[in-house]
């Protein structure tokens, strides 16, 4: 399904019934990374799967920044006259997901941030270093956005009051100092570590969490 929101075509799917769940995807990724996760979903919830700007089946634009797509996607909850949602974002959909919550606290009801990071500083230097080199010769507009957004302190996301898990592989890119900061800093959040999982191998077609995301949104 196509719809207008933020001046841009946003397409998305829509399945289930129930409650609204919004599902928002990783930098170079599209809706179908959750295929497998949104037909459990599904028979709980109604499920809406976002491909984000510049992204899958979404317009193209010349616009590659997360404040943008935040936009995107306060303005996709209004067009489809959404209430409080609940919100499931994997990297560059987890950036988007708490931003938005940092801008409009009252459309979000609970949320599951995956693999989330608040600046390009929370890379390992060995992720920075190759992602960096990847840019050098792809030229990737959405590779540059990682390496220079999203730009948040702690202090910026303190005010984010909400019921919160968050997710991410043992072996993730980040730091292993970013999640307790950020559990420390967000006043109702969780943790729960991916044992053996690297940064997507627990989400990118896969229904693993299905059972601890089910308990999180249903309480």
């Amino acid at each position: 399904m196509i719809i207008q929101a933020n001046e841009v075509s946003l397409f998305y799917q829509k399945v289930g019934s129930g409650k609204p769940l919004l599902l928002l995807h990783g930098n170079g990724e599209d809706h179908q990374i959750f295929d497998e996760l949104s037909a459990k979903l599904a028979k709980h919830y109604t499920v809406y799967a976002l491909d984000s700007r510049n992204h899958g089946q979404s317009q193209k634009t010349a616009d590659y920044s997360y404040e943008t797509m935040t936009e995107d996607l306060f303005h996709f909850i209004e067009a489809l006259n959404l209430s409080s949602v609940d919100l499931l974002g994997f990297s560059d959909g987890a950036i988007i997901g708490l931003m938005l919550a940092m801008k409009s606290p009252e459309r979000i009801r609970r949320m599951a941030l995956l693999g989330v990071n608040l600046s390009p500083e929370d890379f390992i230097d060995e992720e920075y270093q190759a992602i960096k080199e990847m840019y050098q010769k792809t030229r990737d507009p959405l590779i540059k956005l990682m390496l220079e957004q999203p730009q948040l302190a702690l202090e910026d996301v303190r005010t984010v009051n909400l019921p919160i898990l968050l997710i991410h592989g043992e072996h993730d890119l980040f730091k292993p100092t970013v999640y307790p900061r950020l559990k420390e800093a967000l006043p109702q959040a969780e943790v729960k570590v991916m044992l053996g999982h690297d940064h997507d191998s627990y989400i990118t077609h896969q229904d693993l969490l299905f059972p601890d995301l089910l308990d999180f949104f249903e309480a």
